[in-house]
């Protein structure tokens, strides 16, 4: 479902609109779009928008191993110890279609609220991020490398003259072994 890719006179790397029958709720006129578009030598971008898949809701796979649980993960019945295949079929079609339409209601009632609820809360720790975080660290870097300067200095004042002190003086001590039988 992604469009042809393009670079542009700047080097920047860009997708065609895709063309759908009926759009999305982003883009509505898609395919209007994608006709005008077609009519120019160099595609056509929309910088403000974002083409949402509305069929691969995971591209990233970040849901791969907790999402997809399906009957057989729950429940199972051991060989000499099963139910009527009624019951066994009933039982998977109430799970399945429990687990599909009360995902929807939630997702319905709650979606938005918690999408709110993150949105804010990421637009908070980028802002932290942004503006906090990362000028705190490079002061600190900035400060650490004008300390670790002094430490240095007073590092080889002090302490090299001693050890080249105690270095020149254990230089002449020779150590020998004799074994005695």
């Amino acid at each position: 479902m992604s469009g042809d890719k393009y670079v542009d006179s700047e080097g920047l790397l860009y997708t065609t609109p895709i063309i759908r029958d009926q759009g999305n709720i982003y883009k509505p006129n898609n395919r209007a779009m994608a006709d005008e578009c077609m009519h120019h030598e160099k595609p056509c971008r929309d910088a403000h928008t974002k083409e949402i898949d509305l069929v691969n809701r995971d591209p990233k796979h970040i849901n791969d191993d907790v999402v997809k649980i399906d009957f057989e993960d729950v429940i199972a019945e051991p060989e000499g110890t099963h139910s009527f295949d009624g019951i066994w079929k009933a039982s998977f079609t109430t799970f399945t279609v429990t687990k599909y339409w009360f995902y929807r209601l939630l997702s319905t009632i709650l979606g938005i609220p918690l999408a709110l609820i993150w949105g804010i809360y990421f637009a908070i720790l980028s802002f932290l991020h942004i503006w906090a975080v990362v000028p705190c660290i490079r002061s600190y870097l900035i400060e650490i490398q004008c300390i670790s300067r002094v430490y240095s200095i007073c590092i080889h004042t002090f302490c090299d003259p001693l050890f080249e002190a105690c270095g020149k003086m254990f230089s002449s001590v020779r150590i020998g072994l004799h074994k005695e039988i």
